[in-house]
C-alpha cells in the first residue's frame, strides 16, 4: 500500500481542515439517516418464537429481560457447524459492557439455529459473557431472512429475493444456508414488535476496531479473517 505523501505542517493543517469540512457533513448525513432509522413504522409480530438459553426455554418477549427495546444479532451458526463464523466471531469481540445498553433500557443477545450445547462450548472457548440463544427448532432465523431455506420460507437476503441476487451477481449468497445480521424490536407491554433489520456491510458500525482502523493511514487491512490465530479452530488432536 502507498503511503500518504509527506508535507509540512502548514499544508497538512490545510489539508485537515478540508477534511474536517467532509467529517462535519458525514456526521451530519448520519445523524439524519439515524433519525429516519427512528421513524420507520414498525409491525408488530404474532408469532411466537421459542428460543433455549441458560435458564431454559424462553420466549421473545422473555429475551427483552424487562427492557423496552432488544437487539438481536444474527450469528451464524447453523447446527452441526464444521467452523465458526470468522466475520462474526470478529464482531462478537467487540461488543461492549451491556450496562451501557441496559441503562437505556436496551437489551441484547445473539440468536443462532445451532442447538444450545453448540453454543455454549463456542461461547466458553471464545470467552464470551454476552447473552446467546438458540433458535433451533423454531422459524426465527427464517422469518428474519438469515437462514436460506425455499423449503422452510421464500429466500431472501438483505431485502433481495433468490432471483435478484442471482441478477446482482450475489448468487453464491444462496449457497449458503446462514448468514449474519442484526434485527430490532421494541415492546409496549405484552406486544412485541419489529422495528429494524440490517445485514452484510449494514452491521459494520458495530465493529469498533473497524472504527479506529478506518482513522490510520493503513485502513482496515483486511485479509479475509483468515490469519489471527483467534479465529482458528482449536486442535483436537490429541
Amino acid at each position: 500500500m502507498e503511503l500518504p505523501r509527506i508535507t509540512s505542517r502548514e499544508e497538512w493543517l490545510v489539508a485537515r481542515k478540508a477534511l474536517l469540512e467532509s467529517e462535519k457533513r458525514l456526521s451530519q448525513e448520519r445523524d439524519r439517516v439515524a433519525a429516519e432509522r427512528r421513524e420507520l413504522p414498525m409491525v408488530e409480530l404474532d408469532k411466537e418464537y421459542v428460543f433455549e438459553g441458560p435458564a431454559g426455554r424462553c420466549t421473545l418477549l422473555d429475551l427483552f429481560e424487562g427492557r423496552r427495546q432488544l437487539i438481536v444479532y444474527h450469528f451464524m451458526l447453523p447446527p452441526g457447524a464444521d467452523h465458526v463464523c470468522p466475520g462474526c466471531t470478529f464482531l462478537s469481540d467487540n461488543i461492549g459492557h451491556l450496562a451501557h445498553l441496559h441503562d437505556r433500557d436496551t437489551s441484547f443477545t445473539a440468536v443462532s439455529r445451532a442447538p444450545l450445547a453448540e453454543i455454549t462450548a463456542v461461547k466458553e472457548r471464545m470467552g464470551w459473557t454476552f447473552p446467546w440463544h438458540s433458535s433451533h427448532g423454531s422459524d426465527f432465523n427464517y422469518d428474519f431472512h438469515v437462514s436460506l431455506d425455499p423449503a422452510v420460507a421464500p429466500v431472501e437476503y438483505n431485502y433481495r429475493s433468490a432471483e435478484e441476487l442471482e441478477e446482482a451477481g450475489l448468487g453464491w449468497i444462496l449457497e449458503g444456508t446462514d448468514w449474519h445480521g442484526l434485527s430490532v424490536f421494541l415492546r409496549d407491554g405484552g406486544r412485541v414488535f419489529h422495528t429494524y433489520s440490517t445485514y452484510a456491510r449494514g452491521t459494520d458500525l458495530l465493529n469498533g476496531t473497524f472504527n479506529y482502523l478506518d482513522l490510520t493511514p493503513l485502513g482496515r487491512q483486511e485479509r479475509g479473517f483468515s490469519s489471527p490465530s483467534r479465529f482458528r479452530e482449536p486442535d483436537t488432536r490429541g
